[in-house]
């Protein structure tokens, strides 16, 4: 018997709760694609935007700076575009570093949307997986009640095995769900913190240029 019988039959004998529990892996799987893909372009564009307007920044031209950041959607040139926009008004580091804050929130609803996601799917596939097995377990004892004593042990034992399909095929979507879930929100995290970090770096770099003679 190859594999994809043994899946087929699986699949046959776990009930109607199998393909809500299908519906969930698909929606899942679907948005783990689309977080991954997006996080992963984030990082990269970021990289590149912070390349191009370091050298800009430690030359002092703030003005260029900010043309070339306010023109970009990125994350980092949208977190820079607040700082540099405040500068003229600014007589605080304090000052600057709230607007770069604001644009940092702004910012991090998008990274995270849809993420959460995962985690509900991932508990929506358990309660079904084990829904199903609790409304086929009723089946089961309905079905033997009436049946001939030596044949009770063999139906119940069978139609039980029947029922389990569905919580465990529960808990094999649930498990990659959740362990997608923490894998996208460790680099939503680490994207967030590179933000942050960026933001010091570029106020450092002002106040060194601004603790400077001549700067």
């Amino acid at each position: 018997m190859d594999t994809m019988t043994v899946i087929g039959r699986f699949f046959q004998e776990g009930g109607l709760f199998m393909y809500p529990i299908m519906i969930v892996l698909a929606l899942g799987v679907a948005i783990a694609v689309e977080r991954y893909l997006f996080l992963n372009s984030s990082q990269k564009n970021n990289i590149m935007m912070w390349e191009q307007l370091m050298p800009i920044v430690k030359k002092g031209d703030f003005q260029q700076a900010l043309n070339v950041s306010s023109k970009s959607t990125v994350d980092v040139g949208r977190v820079l575009t607040y700082g540099l926009s405040r500068m003229k008004g600014a007589k605080r580091r304090e000052d600057i570093e709230t607007a770069m804050e604001e644009g940092l929130m702004e910012i991090m609803p998008r990274l995270e949307k849809r993420t959460h996601y995962l985690a509900t799917f991932a508990n929506i596939a358990t309660l079904l997986g084990l829904l199903g097995t609790i409304i086929g377990l009723i089946q089961a004892f309905t079905a033997v009640a009436n049946a001939n004593p030596a044949e009770k042990a063999d139906l119940l034992s069978g139609s039980i095995s029947v029922a389990m399909n569905t919580t465990a095929f529960g808990l094999m979507v649930a498990i990659p769900l959740l362990l997608t879930y923490t894998l996208l929100q460790t680099k939503t995290t680490e994207l967030v913190d590179s933000l942050e970090m960026a933001s010091v770096k570029f106020l450092n770099i002002l106040m060194e240029r601004a603790a400077t003679p001549g700067a």
